[in-house]
């Protein structure tokens, strides 16, 4: 996996259907309309995102983790 920013990751999230719903201090909230639910996914808005961090925002949104190599 390569190294992310908060940012790039949110722009991955947009493209695949996630829209920003709210931003509080670093973290920003992504959200996704599924039938019967709603994905929502925190994001910290840091240059640099660890690598536990991220591939919890993996197996959060649900989308397949080649999407963000």
């Amino acid at each position: 996996m390569r190294t992310l920013s908060g940012k790039e990751v949110c722009a991955i999230l947009k493209k695949h259907g996630f829209d920003q719903v709210r931003q509080r201090g670093s973290h920003i909230i992504m959200q996704k309309q599924v039938p019967g639910s709603t994905i929502t996914v925190p994001v910290p808005d840091h240059k640099e995102l660890r690598i536990g961090t991220l591939m919890s925002i993996i197996r959060q949104s649900q989308l397949d983790r080649s999407l963000f190599a």
